[in-house]
């Protein structure tokens, strides 16, 4: 199988998450009234934004530190890359779900569906990085073993940690929502931690 350069599937990859992080923004609306009231009354769109934003943002960090390892790509690459971008760029739409229940009636079906979307996302990149890493398939040939081994066990509980997450709302809807929350703090503290280790 021919393989390629990375970068246009970089400069492609990055304009996709920059469309999606924006796309956030634009569920933050302030409804009809007294402005002072209906500011503080949207702090649910507020915090949807807050975890969201955060959330592609170490989804793009790590795919960030995917790409250093990485020499080159092949056809099968990047159809998994274009798959797991797909469901980034959906993002959005299960936060303003979020942004729209988290004072409503129907939060257990919006928490469902953001989860699910995150666990779909990680389980997508988990392919990327497993498809690319084993064997060295796609790797450098310089890669740090040691950063290899760091990234795999990094990455391969994000799946698990998100469906628990999205189970939970079958139970509490907003604690698995807290828990999104908590999942995106302890990878901006991982991101952190690893990223100065490597």
């Amino acid at each position: 199988m021919a393989t390629m350069s990375s970068s246009r599937l970089e400069a492609f990859s990055d304009g996709v998450f920059a469309i999606a992080a924006t796309l956030l923004i634009l569920d933050v609306r302030v409804a009809p009234g007294e402005l002072g009231n209906r500011l503080l009354q949207t702090w649910p769109s507020y915090v949807a934004y807050a975890v969201s934003f955060l959330t592609i943002g170490i989804i793009w960090i790590n795919h960030h530190t995917v790409f250093t390892q990485i020499r080159r790509v092949d056809r099968l690459f990047l159809l998994i890359n274009v798959g797991f971008l797909m469901v980034v760029a959906f993002i959005p739409f299960p936060t303003s779900l979020i942004a729209s229940q988290l004072r409503g009636n129907d939060l257990e079906p919006a928490a469902l569906a953001y989860g699910a979307t995150l666990t779909i996302t990680a389980g997508l990149f988990n392919l990327l990085w497993f498809y690319a890493s084993v064997g060295h398939r796609l790797l450098r040939s310089d890669a740090d073993p040691r950063v290899i081994s760091g990234i795999s066990r990094s990455y391969l509980v994000g799946p698990f940690t998100y469906l628990v997450a999205t189970l939970v709302a079958l139970v509490s809807p907003t604690a698995s929502v807290v828990l999104f929350g908590v999942i995106t703090v302890f990878y901006i503290i991982e991101s952190s931690l690893f990223g100065r280790s490597a």
